[in-house]
This record gives C-alpha cells, sequence and structure tokens, in this order.
C-alpha cells in the first residue's frame, strides 16, 4: 500500500484557509461573508505598476537571472537606502514571494533537526516552512496582557540548545500587529552575538508603523554577518498575486549557499519583478494615505472590539492585523459556528482561530486574529455580527 511521507503527513494545515469550505457554503446559502481571516488587502493596488506590466515589451518571455534582474536589484539598492538599510545589488536575491526568502534561509542556514526560535504566537507558515526543511520550531511565548512585546530574555536563554541555529521575528507582527522597538531589537542582537546565531526578520509590514519607527535587523551594527532580511512586495503595494520576494544579506557565505536554491528553481517570476521595479518609482508619499486608511481602520476594529462585553484586543502599533480574546470555550469551533450555523441580516463574518499562530499546543485557544483589511464601514458591519453572535453562542466561557 502506498504512504505518504511523514513530511506530507506532519505538513500543518493553514488556520487562515481551513475554514474556505463553510465560507463557500454559506455563500452558497445567500449569506454575505465579511472576510478578516486573511491579510488581502482591498486597496487598490497602484495602476502605474500595473501599467508597466502592460506596457512591456519583449519578444520573447525569458527566464531571469536566479537572482533576479540586475535592473531589479539595483532599484531595490534605492528604496532600502531610503528606510536607512545600506545594501548592494549583489547582496539581494529575488525570490518567488517572501514565502521563498523564508523557506531558503531555513534551507541554507539550518540542516534536518536544527532548531530555531520563534516567539509565539508567530506566522502560521513558518511552521510549514520548518517542516520543508526538516527544521524544529522552538516557540517562546509572548502574551496578549502585554499586548505580545518579547519576551524577556532568559526565555530566550532558556530555549536556545546545542541545536539552536537561530532566531525569526517579524515587524511588525503577523499575527499580532506588536511592532518591536529598537531596545527589543537590541536584546535580540545580544543574544545572536552571544549564543552565534542568525536573525531571520520577516519585515512584510515595515511601512505600516502607527505608533512608533521602524527598525530593521539590518539597522543593527555589530551583527552584520548574521543577520538575514526576508522581504515582500505583497503587502506593500497590495500586489500579494504577484509572488515576489528578496532574500538580503551581507554574508557573502549564506549569499552563495542561497545562490545555489535559487539556481535550482531557475528564476523567480518575469512579470511580477516589472511591476515591482515600477513599485519603487512611486512618489516617496505613495504610503501616506495607505498608512492613514489602515490606521483608521485599526482604531475602528479596536475600540469596537473591546466595547463588546468580555472581549479583549490590545492596540497594534503596526501591521495589518489585531489578536482579540474572546469569551468563547474554543475559538476554532466557534469560528466554525460563525460560518456554519450562524447569521445577522443574512450577514456573518470570518476569522482565523489564533491556535493555529501559536507553536505550543494548548495556547490560542480562546484567540482570533483579525485582518483589517477592508473598508471601515465592512469592519463596522462585520463587528455587529460579531457582536450579535457572542451574545447568542451556546459555548461561552465564564
Amino acid at each position: 500500500m502506498l504512504t505518504i511521507s511523514q513530511r506530507g503527513q506532519q505538513m500543518p494545515p493553514s488556520p487562515i484557509r481551513k475554514l474556505v469550505p463553510f465560507a463557500e457554503a454559506a455563500k452558497k446559502r445567500g449569506t454575505k461573508v465579511y472576510h478578516l481571516n486573511i491579510g488581502q488587502p482591498d486597496i487598490e493596488t497602484p495602476p502605474q505598476i500595473l501599467d508597466a506590466v502592460r506596457n512591456s515589451d519583449f519578444k520573447v518571455l525569458e527566464y531571469s537571472h536566479s537572482a533576479g534582474n540586475e535592473s531589479y536589484r539595483k532599484k531595490l539598492v534605492k528604496y532600502y537606502a531610503k528606510v536607512g538599510i545600506n545594501v548592494t545589488a549583489e547582496e539581494i536575491i529575488i525570490t518567488t514571494g517572501g514565502s521563498e526568502a523564508i523557506l531558503f534561509g531555513f534551507m541554507a542556514c539550518m540542516d534536518a533537526g536544527d532548531e530555531v526560535i520563534i516567539p509565539e504566537p508567530f506566522y502560521a507558515n513558518y511552521n510549514g516552512f520548518a517542516v520543508e526543511a526538516g527544521v524544529i520550531v522552538k516557540p517562546i511565548t509572548s502574551s496578549i496582557e502585554t499586548g505580545f512585546a518579547l519576551p524577556p530574555i532568559e526565555d530566550f536563554e532558556k530555549a536556545i540548545t546545542p541545536k539552536t541555529k537561530a532566531i525569526i521575528i517579524c515587524n511588525p507582527n503577523n499575527p499580532t500587529g506588536y511592532l518591536y522597538s529598537k531596545e527589543e531589537m537590541e536584546v535580540l542582537k545580544q543574544i545572536i552575538l552571544k549564543h552565534n546565531l542568525f536573525l531571520f526578520s520577516d519585515e512584510a509590514y515595515r511601512e505600516f508603523c502607527y505608533e512608533g519607527t521602524h527598525t530593521s535587523a539590518m539597522h543593527l551594527t555589530g551583527a552584520e554577518d548574521r543577520i538575514v532580511l526576508m522581504d515582500t512586495i505583497s503587502k506593500r503595494y497590495s500586489a500579494c498575486g504577484g509572488r515576489i520576494g528578496a532574500l538580503i544579506t551581507k554574508n557573502t557565505d549564506l549569499l552563495n549557499a542561497v545562490m545555489k536554491f535559487a539556481q535550482a528553481r531557475l528564476s523567480p517570476p518575469s512579470f511580477a519583478q516589472i511591476l515591482g521595479e515600477a513599485a519603487v518609482d512611486l512618489p516617496d508619499n505613495y504610503f501616506d494615505t495607505t498608512k492613514a486608511e489602515y490606521k483608521k481602520r485599526r482604531d475602528t476594529i479596536v475600540k469596537r472590539l473591546n466595547n463588546i462585553p468580555g472581549v479583549f484586543c490590545p492596540n497594534p502599533g503596526g501591521a495589518f492585523y489585531a489578536i482579540a480574546k474572546l469569551p468563547v470555550d474554543d475559538a476554532d469551533i466557534f469560528c466554525q459556528w460563525l460560518l456554519e450555523s450562524f447569521n445577522y441580516n443574512d450577514q456573518t463574518v470570518m476569522l482565523a482561530p489564533a491556535s493555529g499562530f501559536y507553536g505550543t499546543p494548548w495556547l490560542g485557544k480562546q484567540e482570533v486574529r483579525l485582518a483589517y483589511v477592508l473598508n471601515t464601514t465592512a469592519i463596522e458591519a462585520a463587528m455587529d455580527c460579531l457582536e450579535q453572535a457572542l451574545a447568542i453562542y451556546p459555548g461561552k466561557s465564564l
């Protein structure tokens, strides 16, 4: 009898997408579903970068360089310089989305059985990438009571073993929206220097910081050869389907190793590189409008959540996510119930159960992640649904 690999069996389902069949069934019944489960922005992709693709003129759609088009990498040097990150085109490898950058980083820096420390809750796909690379995730817990601040340095020290090779953070954070401070980033620098570790920094939401300023891992002086920056155009320019990201490091040995993985998959998507290159030419004030819009949405959803009896939601400092604690016994069951058994004026809301963002099995059972990627009118309607649902839900906790 044929069997599926252990890797295939261990691969976790997406907590963001696993309820899709229930949402589809709800829609077929005529129920409108407000999607707060997934970080798919509704903000329009800039027309001028789409036009760059439409107006591209070539006879053959060729492979690009495995590291990405040189013209794009040179443009990115200018983009990063504007945010205080000084790199060369040779220190950038273009990837198929930020996902491939993370996977390449895992595979190039760690062997099967090695360990990576991640503050939880964390982006759920880190678990999947770890399974693909044979890497073991060691979570250390941040709590909703502190707004998901960086865990104490002692917690990192306890988690480090001879197998530990890296720490990964997402800043601003997905799923919590927490914005790590300069002081917290310096703590991470101390740890990686002391224990000879890599620091992977996922900075997909760099532009969306509402209080405070963004400190990139690339701003940490004295640890340059240990820093691996993972990036993407997906959220920055509302271009999730482009599947263009980047891995950036000053570590030459690591670049050479990643390049071999990049060559094995041949090249990143050509059309999206054209789009990404055009995006660098957007005016400097492009992000002002989108940032203001997300902040307005954040303020709306956080206020509404905290006004619902029994709900607590810390105010996220960045990205476009929030985690809320609900007065329910099991958020996984509640989120499915919202789609299967509930509607309010023929409407309901789709949330992501937070348990899938934790590495520790029993955590997050009363929490959900909400992506405030819809306009404020839709958010208000979605919160009306949630408030009504919690008032009648039979599985409420005391």
